[in-house]
C-alpha cells in the first residue's frame, strides 16, 4: 500500500543510509529517485561524533549528494540551545571533530553549569562519572545530545551514551535536557525548515524507539528499516507500532509510489 500524501522526508543516516563506511544495498539510487520527484528530504541524526561538515563529506564519498544545510544533527540543535542561555560554561564531553563547532563557550571540568554529553567513545570511566556527578549535585544542567541505547557497528551491536545519562540522573536526581531524537523540539527544527507540518511528514529509520516513536509521538509517520541496528526481536517487543516496516531504505522509492 503507497504511502498516503507525503510532502516531505526525514532520513536517519546512520543504519538507514549507511552503516560505518559502507553505503547500505540501494541507498544512494533510492535517495536518487527520490530527490528527482521534487520531495524535500532533510537528514537527521543523533550522530555525535561528526561535524556537519564531516556528515556532508562522509555522504559525499560513499555516493550521496546531499547539500549541508540539509543536514540536521543532535549536537547542531544542542549548539543553538547553549547560543540561547546566558553566560553558559560548558563541561564537554565530545568527540574532538564536534567538539571543535563549542570552542566559542567558556568551558571548565569543575566549575560548569551545564555538562554536554555525546559519544566520546572509550573514555568512560568511573572517576570521570563521579566528576560529573558532583558538578550536577553542584547544579549544573546535564545536557544529553541524545539518549541511544545501542548502536549497529561493523562488529556488530555496541552499548551507546544511553546508559550513562541514566547513571547519573539516577545518582544526582536531575534529570536530563535530551536534544536530539525522539525530542519533539528536534523534529519541529526539521519540518519547520521544509515548511511542512507534522502530519505531511514521515521519518525513515532504524530505530524503533528514538526514529519512529519519537517521529510518531511528534506526528509524522514512522518507517522502519530492517537494516542498521533494527532486531525483529526487540522490535516486536516494543510498545512503538510503525506505520510501515521495509527490508530496507532501497523499497522506500515503491512506498512512494515513485
Amino acid at each position: 500500500m503507497p504511502l498516503p500524501a507525503i510532502k516531505g522526508l526525514l532520513f536517519d543516516l546512520d543504519g538507514v543510509l549507511y552503516v560505518d563506511n559502507q553505503a547500505v544495498d540501494g541507498a544512494i539510487e533510492a535517495v536518487q529517485k527520490i530527490r528527482a520527484s521534487g520531495l524535500p528530504c532533510r537528514f537527521v541524526t543523533n550522530t555525535s561524533t561528526l561535524s556537519i561538515a564531516s556528515l556532508q563529506q562522509k555522504l559525499a564519498g560513499l555516493g550521496f549528494e546531499v547539500d549541508p544545510r540539509e543536514i540536521i544533527s543532535a549536537p547542531q540543535a544542542t549548539l543553538l540551545y547553549l547560543q540561547r542561555q546566558p553566560n553558559p560554561v560548558c563541561r564537554l564531553l565530545l568527540a574532538d571533530d564536534v567538539r571543535r563547532d563549542f570552542a566559542g563557550f567558556k568551558q571548565s571540568d569543575t566549575d560548569a553549569n551545564f555538562i554536554v554529553i555525546g559519544d566520546i567513545g572509550d573514555a568512560w570511566t568511573y572517576p570521570l562519572l563521579n566528576q560529573l556527578f558532583k558538578c550536577l549535585m553542584h547544579g549544573a544542567r546535564l545536557i544529553a545530545i541524545h539518549k541511544n541505547k545501542f548502536w549497529q557497528t561493523a562488529y556488530g551491536l555496541q552499548m551507546d551514551i544511553g546508559g550513562f545519562i541514566d547513571a547519573l540522573e539516577y545518582a544526582s536526581g536531575s534529570k536530563a535536557l535530551i536534544i536530539g531524537k525522539p525530542s519533539p523540539d528536534f523534529f519541529k527544527v526539521a519540518l519547520d525548515d521544509m515548511g511542512i507540518a507534522a502530519h505531511e511528514a514521515a521519518i525513515i529509520g532504524d530505530d524503533i524507539d528514538a526514529d519512529v516513536g519519537g517521529g510518531q509521538q511528534s506526528g509524522l509517520q514512522g518507517i522502519l528499516v530492517k537494516t542498521g541496528k533494527y532486531r525483529q526481536s526487540y522490535a516486536e517487543a516494543s510498545a512503538v507500532k510503525p506505520d510501515f516496516v521495509l527490508a530496507s531504505v532501497a523499497d522506500l522509492p515503491e512506498l512512494l509510489g515513485i
